[in-house]
């Protein structure tokens, strides 16, 4: 890991981009003197166009005492494009104007992704608690829900999850949900224009976690109200300390 940046927030947490074996990513400790839990922060790709979603949940973060970190996804940001997936990506919104089937497309797009984000996802938290100033237990919080279930499944070291239902998961992943056992906070947005909420209703189901909560709120995808984020910390106190 190799430190490019590092600036003082002005809540008094450090804020320090990296990069690790070419993948950008961002990390923020709290102003504390002990080693912090660490809450790996999901999200859609575009570190740069994210960031400032993402600097407002690792400061809340850091008010509950968590290090959060970030990175990355594969072909978003400056990190090389996969011509499979832009042609997906492509396939699916047409797909989805025309009001056509979308299950094959959202395996050809969210499968690959998955199967490339997760390692290095895995080999990055490696790394992070490696760090003095963060310790374990760990936890997953955002998008892109269907990394947060593959994580959540093959990662011993996440102790509980907050998932953001605002994304397509395949269905044969279904089989890797019912494995899930970890603690899980789900967030829905009952409108999001974005996702299919019977999907969600039906993932939310299927999560084999006995200690499982889902959390809906009225309006759009980019509508989750700013209390919601509290909820999300009150739910990686209770489970990470």
């Amino acid at each position: 890991m190799h430190f490019t940046s590092e600036q003082r927030l002005d809540d008094g947490s450090l804020e320090r981009e990296f990069i690790l074996d070419s993948i950008p990513g961002i990390l923020w400790t709290p102003p504390t003197p002990s080693p912090a839990p660490l809450i790996l922060l999901g999200h859609p790709g575009g570190l740069h166009t994210m960031y400032p979603r993402l600097v407002g949940r690792a400061r809340r973060s850091a008010a509950s005492g968590f290090a959060a970190a970030t990175i990355e996804l594969p072909g978003s940001g400056d990190r090389p494009r996969s011509a499979d997936a832009e042609q997906a990506r492509a396939d699916l919104h047409r797909a989805l104007a025309a009001g056509q089937p979308v299950d094959e497309i959202v395996d050809r797009l969210v499968i690959p992704l998955v199967d490339k984000a997760v390692p290095e996802w895995r080999s990055t938290l490696d790394t992070l608690l490696s760090l003095p100033d963060v310790s374990g237990p760990v936890g997953y919080s955002g998008g892109l829900i269907a990394i947060g279930i593959r994580l959540a499944v093959v990662e011993p070291r996440i102790a509980a999850a907050g998932l953001f239902a605002g994304s397509f998961v395949p269905r044969s992943m279904f089989d890797e949900a019912r494995r899930v056992t970890i603690p899980l906070h789900v967030l829905l947005q009952w409108d999001d224009e974005n996702n299919d909420r019977q999907l969600a209703l039906d993932l939310f189901e299927t999560f084999g976690a006995q200690a499982k909560t889902l959390h809906a709120n009225m309006g759009g995808h980019a509508g989750v109200p700013d209390f919601a984020g509290d909820e999300v910390n009150r739910f990686f106190t209770r489970h990470l300390r």
